[in-house]
């Protein structure tokens, strides 16, 4: 298939599904930035504690990987939408407890409860949700939609750590997740409006059903056959146990080393994302050009400069810039990533595809972002930056090394290395 687009058809923008589908996306994405700052801001204030910000994201980055096992399963047999529209309602619920019971004074006891379910209910949102992209454009324009999301996503993301900043500053961060949680029930109001395309004839799914664990395996077992799948895999996993804990280190860094507040993070966070709108919008046009494998593998090879360069910056407006090219960089490459899998998974196992392919290479996440942050605490930003850079800069080199280097621009029908593995037991198609 040819992710060029064809000639005469309607822009993606004005596409009515997709549109309804990007804008309840992008009201749930607002509200997501100011809980990506207004959280580790809140155990900071509580604490004063960065290893406590690590442990936190480490229990909720656990009970997302453990979610993802299943969440391909249950995004393969039931309604797409429906799912996402109960994951947005939980966190809905949950978030908004925060801000009521932090009246009574700080309980950061209660974050160890909600985060780790709201993160739970977030891993099976975003299985559908990539799922769901599918199911809404043409197979060629796949890359395109994910790029339009992504940059679409990172624009809220500039506006939203600002004004996260500038609430938490003056009304405290409480209040910024109760606006995060108002942002569900938004999108969970869009997504009423969404319909999705029914599945092609070819993808349908099976009649008969397994065991969840074994039909998890079924995807997992696709995902290990296919070589540029596999080696993505593995080198994401340790990419990911380097880079998890680092928006809890660079707040670190930017309060406790530089002297900034509340909105000096919500300022570097928002200008920085700026990166990510860039990278989505690159993403489409380097890949053809350039081809998958040199585009991901550049953006990762960047990803790892950036990252030492973050912990060696002693100002503000130098880490707001690294920070900046390093979430370019991210985004360059995890688009790639995730349009390839869509592009080749059939549509009935692509649920438990990305779901396999999640909770593997985060499995890593919750156990690097506290041995990160427990490190930044005693060994300070500079020395742990340094060591997650030279590791990303391995993860470039090792992909040299593997399949991803020879991996072309836009696969076709079944390209060498990247045709479709038949399907193991009771999922088989």
């Amino acid at each position: 298939m040819s992710a060029t687009p064809r000639p005469g058809r309607t822009p993606l923008w004005r596409d009515r599904a997709f549109g309804t589908y990007w804008i309840a996306q992008s009201l749930s994405a607002a509200g997501d930035a100011f809980a990506y700052l207004a959280v580790p801001l809140l155990v900071l204030q509580a604490t004063g504690s960065v290893a406590q910000m690590g442990l936190l994201t480490a229990v909720a980055g656990a009970a997302s990987v453990t979610a993802g096992v299943f969440g391909g399963v249950l995004v393969d047999r039931y309604d797409r939408r429906t799912l996402m529209i109960v994951a947005d309602l939980v966190r809905l619920v949950l978030y908004g407890l925060v801000p009521l019971v932090w009246l009574a004074g700080p309980q950061v006891w209660l974050l160890f409860v909600v985060l780790p379910i709201c993160e739970a209910a977030g891993m099976l949102f975003q299985v559908a949700a990539v799922t769901a992209v599918r199911n809404l454009v043409d197979a060629d324009r796949i890359t395109e939609a994910n790029g339009r999301l992504q940059a679409t996503f990172a624009a809220t993301a500039v506006l939203g750590p600002l004004l996260a900043g500038v609430v938490s500053a003056r009304f405290g961060p409480a209040v910024a997740i109760a606006v995060n949680a108002a942002s569900f029930a938004l999108s969970a109001a869009g997504l009423r409006l969404v319909r999705l395309r029914a599945a092609r004839p070819s993808d349908a799914p099976p009649t008969v059903r397994g065991r969840p664990l074994v039909e998890f395996l079924a995807g997992a077992r696709f995902l290990w056959r296919q070589p540029v799948l596999r080696a993505l895999t593995v080198l994401l996993s340790v990419f990911i146990f380097l880079t998890y804990g680092f928006t809890d280190v660079l707040i670190y860094h930017v309060t406790h080393d530089l002297g900034g507040t509340e909105g000096t993070v919500g300022t570097v966070l928002g200008l920085a994302a700026l990166g990510t709108v860039a990278g989505a919008l690159l993403v489409a046009p380097l890949r053809r050009r350039r081809g998958f494998g040199t585009t991901w593998i550049g953006a990762h090879l960047i990803c790892g400069f950036a990252v030492a360069g973050v912990g060696a910056a002693t100002s503000v407006p130098a880490v707001t810039a690294l920070t900046a090219v390093y979430l370019c960089c991210v985004s360059v490459g995890g688009i790639c990533s995730m349009s390839l899998r869509q592009e080749i998974t059939p549509d009935h196992l692509l649920g438990r595809v990305t779901s396999a392919f999640w909770s593997t290479h985060y499995a890593l996440g919750p156990a690097g972002a506290a041995i990160l942050t427990w490190a930044a605490g005693r060994y300070g930003v500079p020395a742990v930056a340094f060591v997650a850079g030279v590791g990303c800069l391995l993860v470039a080199v090792g992909g040299l090394f593997t399949p991803i280097r020879r991996a072309g621009g836009e696969p076709a029908a079944d390209p060498p290395g990247l045709g479709p593995a038949p399907a193991v037991g009771t999922t088989g198609g």
